[in-house]
């Protein structure tokens, strides 16, 4: 009989050994899980006069904190966006804003080089044909298509910023959805300490539905 009852002691020792080392995992898991969370949740940061462009805004590269990153170590995004490619691999959403802004800048830049050969081959037909000319049938060709140009770039430009800070915003706003995830859902509501009816000291948790 003694033996049984001793059994049964042994096994509550080790039961309440093992409520106690869950409990430890528990707490250390919700109290690293701020860290963790702000860890896996780095938003991307743009250079802040970047980040104010917008509709009919300036063409140039923008610059960007990698997610993690601190301080002034600004990149650049590249002429469409590729050093932020890997950085969006796995948001589906993001990556299409981004490849909307490199269709985009490409067009830009076929628009571009379309005017400057017009306006080069307008300064060739100058000296063609031996007196200077001015203003002859290729020419007018050649203003033609520099207009068409030059207004074609008003439309292209209007919403190119558009597509990468929708890229952006896709991206961190997917990052603030995850960070409050699994981690938070795993912490305790309430943490402390009540006793047991023998009055020993006991680390209580108490969780809410999620």
């Amino acid at each position: 009989m003694s033996e049984d009852i001793m059994h049964k002691i042994n096994l509550l020792l080790s039961f309440r050994w093992c409520l106690r080392g869950l409990a430890t995992v528990i707490l250390i898991i919700s109290l690293l899980a701020p860290v963790l969370a702000q860890k896996d949740s780095a938003p991307i940061r743009l250079l802040p006069e970047d980040a104010q462009r917008g509709l009919n805004g300036p063409q140039h590269n923008f610059d960007f904190l990698a997610p993690g990153t601190t301080g002034d170590n600004y990149q650049s995004a590249g002429c469409f966006g590729q050093r932020l490619r890997p950085y969006l691999a796995n948001n589906s959403e993001a990556l299409a804003h981004l490849n909307n802004y490199r269709r985009q800048k490409t067009l830009f830049l076929i628009d571009r080089l379309v005017a400057v050969g017009a306006f080069g081959f307008y300064g060739q037909q100058i000296l063609a044909h031996g007196d200077r000319q001015y203003f002859n049938t290729n020419q007018q060709a050649a203003i033609g298509v520099f207009a068409m140009s030059v207004l074609a770039t008003a439309f292209i430009n209007r919403n190119t910023n558009s597509h990468f800070l929708r890229a952006i915003s896709s991206y961190n706003g997917n990052v603030v959805q995850s960070g409050s995830g699994l981690w938070q859902r795993l912490q305790p509501t309430t943490v402390g300490l009540s006793a047991t009816p023998t009055g020993q000291p006991m680390l209580a948790l108490r969780w809410a539905m999620r």
